[in-house]
């Protein structure tokens, strides 16, 4: 028992170092905070691994990286909260709640996308909206619901899709990891 939780604490301090890592590899900042990585693939495997309680916790503790060591975008505590610690603790407890499933991990990439898509919708409905530009996309933004939806859905959909594809090429060459088998041993 003590053997199983010290690999789960080394795996989620090799993941987080990785997510960190490749959080600073960005195929597209986007102007006003969020961006186009592949960050969240050792998230959600991680969380996707060992399960709801600790994937919400490696979310947590990513969200605080990602506000402290990541440059962090924030213009209240609101904002802190909601678009690091909120987000990514629901990214993490998305992916987590599919653990052992079977296909779970990109149901879990979806659903825990969602999630984190969701807190930063709401907040930059909310809080986010006295910044909302004139003109976004080409369109004229007189919503900022609409606004809010469309910004957030710039990094939401690309960042669920590139996780997807990793996780089907990873598939293949990781299944005894995907399958959780490993762990199975310990």
């Amino acid at each position: 028992m003590q053997n199983a939780k010290v690999k789960c604490l080394c795996e989620a301090a090799i993941m987080l170092a990785l997510a960190q890592v490749l959080s600073y590899i960005k195929i597209e900042p986007l102007p006003s905070g969020g961006s186009i990585d592949l960050a969240m693939v050792p998230i959600i495997f991680f969380c996707f691994r060992y399960g709801l309680a600790w994937g919400t916790g490696v979310g947590f503790v990513y969200g605080l990286m990602q506000y402290f060591l990541g440059n962090g975008i924030a213009i209240s505590w609101t904002t802190m909260i909601a678009d690091y610690l909120v987000a990514y603790t629901l990214l993490g407890a998305g992916a987590g709640f599919f653990h052992g499933k079977k296909g779970g991990i990109y149901l879990g990439t979806v659903i825990g996308t969602f999630l984190r898509f969701l807190s930063s919708f709401v907040v930059g409905a909310t809080v986010w909206a006295e910044y909302m530009p004139e003109e976004f996309l080409g369109m004229a933004m007189t919503n900022e619901w609409v606004y809010s939806f469309l910004y957030n859905m710039t990094w939401a959909l690309p960042d669920a899709i590139l996780c997807v594809v990793a996780f089907a090429l990873l598939q293949r060459p990781l299944r005894k990891y995907f399958a959780c088998a490993d762990l199975n041993q310990a």
